[in-house]
């Protein structure tokens, strides 16, 4: 057992895990601030607290390459934090929203699933005509299998999801490493001399 907590107190993994928690934190408090606002705070309306996602990956990288690289920071160490804090933050915010939804305000959820059956019906022309009738009324009937539990699942795929590509920009970015392709470190073995004219 202490091995195993021994594992999560190495920097690479302890830190992303405290910066994810803080995404997290965040990302519930816009949540909180559609509901006070009288928006129904699920669905595409909670897309932009993705930002604070992204603010905490660059800066758990940041801070990781500064402190703990001293300066530098490989491409594998960088995508791998920015991976732990998105999905740490995504975990956190999907547990919150359901426990907020069964212990504070299921109400939430019966308007948003309102809101989805509303718009299904209101694109119903344009939908049968580019799916069919059939998958229409599936569509349809799907609103009904969903639960809080669906909420959860469907936060951490979509996160995960949108991570893509701004975890590979960001990686790239903040990677910097004392030796490369064409000036090997000195630790190689044999470091190839270059030609002198």
């Amino acid at each position: 057992m202490k091995k195993l907590f021994s594992y999560f107190n190495h920097p690479l993994l302890k830190l992303p895990i405290l910066f994810g928690l803080v995404a997290g934190v965040l990302c519930f408090i816009y949540f909180l601030v559609l509901y006070w606002l009288g928006i129904t705070p699920l669905g595409n309306v909670r897309v932009p607290d993705f930002g604070f996602q992204i603010i905490m990956m660059v800066s758990a990288v940041w801070y990781y390459r500064k402190h703990i690289g001293k300066g530098f920071l490989h491409l594998w160490e960088a995508l791998t934090i920015c991976y732990v804090v998105n999905t740490v933050g995504a975990l956190l915010t999907a547990w919150l929203i359901y426990l907020f939804i069964n212990y504070v305000d299921y109400k939430v959820f019966t308007q948003y699933l309102a809101d989805m059956r509303q718009l299904i019906v209101s694109t119903k022309g344009h939908l049968v005509e580019s799916l069919g009738q059939a998958e229409y009324l599936k569509m349809l009937k799907n609103v009904d299998t969903i639960t809080p539990e669906t909420l959860v699942g469907d936060e951490i795929s979509k996160k995960t999801v949108l991570a893509v590509l701004p975890v590979l920009i960001i990686s790239l970015l903040f990677r910097r490493q004392d030796y490369s392709l064409y000036d090997p470190s000195p630790e190689s073995p044999n470091p190839p001399k270059s030609s002198q004219p």
